[in-house]
């Protein structure tokens, strides 16, 4: 069971976006879920569409008048024929006289296949949703607020719906699993931001890039081909939660990297939920005792493979229990290897719960105390419902837009149907998991005023904190670009913006990135 699991079930550990329940059961075919697919040749549906609408907030004590622009954009083949319409939300800031002094980002999610609702309604668009901090929101009326924490103080926003998410579909004789792989969606997005910024004469104005999860993994790739094949450079990237090595969080058989790259965030899973024997009060010090007997111990111990026995072994299993919180028999019968699904079912098994994936803060009742794994991730259904019933009031009421649409939050499509190869990056052996950090070791390399933040949340197991890290010390650029590289921490999850202490946090540093590399 447990080989079948690292085999088959690699796509649910891949799927980094939010996991929102039923999606199994969407309609089938191409179209978003619930949508009519426009007909070959239907012209009114494949046309572009936008609402403008002016609105104010007030941020920081000052008060901002901007425009909200509900939309979408046409692209098309190399023919010249429409093939998608990729919808976004863009706000920017009204008054403006000098655009080459006013910064523009794109914003996106991951999954694959997640539309940009989560950054969007959580952490940088104008209006919010409130949900409850590491807790089950309660079901329906939601609230809306003004976003305090908005970044539209410092960048114009533009969030935007790959292809078969949010409203964004193809169009045409295409069909949008045509968009499903890693270079279709580089180019698809690529084409639509090249678009944007000559339509709105933003070719002057420092550009960023801004993706979660897939989303990050997305940003190199795109930063990379904007700047290789449309002369576009980019200021800066903002990497939340990142991965740009698939297989540095695959469990794959007879591969031990994703273990080492696992286990401190097991040991703040643990540390956060009380279940080590002697828990050390400063969280920081044990991460960081993590990190060095995972680096070292425990991969060197991973390395022999059979060839460790006895008292050995089981002196790595208690420093091991140490760490987790999962006792020494358990860590043994698992051959000191528990892949993710394990941990979060086993943790906290005794109390009938299973943690969290996305944010491991988050516990919730174990369906089936007996199973080995855990399926289901508890913050996914916690918060879930409040972002898609408040995305929707929102577009519907304020935005005027999408009444008679059906919005796509996560395609459960998508993920199957992506085609993972990726050209142009690779070494000189057989095609492995799916990898971008080429991509922005040469975005970096063609361009050596690029910066890069990256956002870790310490209780996130979909992409472990010590798997950036690693991530980034392994990207091959010179050592002079390192300094390119910005590593932030949150005492949070995936989605760290979900508690208001770390949305401020996280606005302040990324506002601040913002600023500094405008100025180079």
């Amino acid at each position: 069971m447990k080989k079948f699991w690292k085999l088959s079930g690699l796509v649910c550990l891949l799927a980094l976006a939010i996991v929102i329940r039923g999606n199994a059961q969407q309609a089938q075919g191409t179209a978003p879920a619930g949508a009519t697919p426009p007909a070959a040749g239907d012209a009114a549906k494949d046309k572009e569409e936008s609402s403008p609408t002016d609105h104010t907030i007030k941020v920081g004590g000052q008060s901002i008048a901007y425009k909200a622009t509900m939309g979408s954009i046409q692209i098309k083949n190399d023919a010249g024929d429409p093939t998608a319409l990729i919808f976004y939300t863009a706000y920017t800031k009204s008054d403006v006289k000098d655009m080459s002094q006013r910064p523009v980002s794109f914003i996106y999610n991951g999954g694959p296949g997640s539309a940009s609702i989560w950054l969007h309604m959580g952490a940088f668009g104008p209006r919010r949703v409130v949900t409850k901090a590491a807790d089950y929101t309660p079901p329906a009326p939601y609230q809306v607020t003004d976003n305090a924490n908005t970044l539209l103080d410092v960048t114009d926003m533009v969030f935007v719906d790959p292809v078969g998410t949010g409203y964004s579909h193809a169009v045409g004789k295409a069909a949008n699993k045509d968009f499903w792989g890693v270079d279709p969606d580089l180019h698809s997005l690529g084409q639509f931001v090249d678009t944007y910024v000559s339509r709105n004469d933003r070719w002057n104005s420092p550009k960023f890039l801004i993706g979660e999860s897939y989303g990050t993994f997305r940003s190199a790739g795109l930063a990379n081909y904007l700047q290789s094949q449309d002369n576009m450079a980019i200021n800066g990237i903002v990497l939340i939660s990142s991965v740009l090595d698939l297989g540095t969080i695959s469990f794959l058989p007879g591969e031990d990297l994703a273990y080492v790259l696992y286990l401190p965030s097991y040991a703040a899973t643990a540390w956060y939920h009380n279940m080590l024997k002697d828990r050390p009060a400063d969280l920081n010090a044990f991460l960081a005792d993590a990190r060095k007997f995972a680096a070292g111990e425990y991969a060197e111990a991973l390395m022999k493979g059979s060839r460790l026995q006895g008292a050995e072994r089981a002196a790595i299993a208690a420093k091991l229990s140490h760490f987790t919180g999962l006792s020494e028999d358990y860590l043994l019968k698992g051959d000191l290897r528990i892949i993710l699904p394990q941990f979060m079912a086993e943790l906290l098994r005794s109390r009938g719960l299973v943690t969290g994936r996305l944010d491991s803060r988050f516990s919730g009742l174990n369906s089936d105390p007996l199973s080995e794994f855990s399926f289901s991730d508890p913050q996914s259904d916690a918060i879930s419902s409040a972002f898609v019933a408040a995305f929707n009031s929102y577009a519907h009421d304020e935005l005027k837009f999408g009444q008679d649409k059906k919005y796509n939050p996560l395609n459960g499509q998508v993920g199957g149907s992506w085609t993972w190869t990726h050209q142009g990056t690779g070494g000189y052996g057989f095609p492995g998991p799916a990898n971008t950090e080429q991509d922005l070791g040469n975005a970096l390399v063609s361009n050596p005023h690029l910066q890069v933040e990256v956002e870790n949340g310490i209780f996130d197991l979909a992409t472990p904190f010590f798997e950036s890290e690693y991530t980034m010390e392994h990207l091959g650029i010179p050592d002079k670009l390192l300094a390119n590289i910005h590593q932030k921490y949150y005492e949070a999850g995936h989605m760290m913006y979900v508690r208001d202490e770390d949305l401020t946090k996280l606005k302040a540093n990324i506002a601040a990135f913002i600023a500094q590399s405008s100025k180079q």
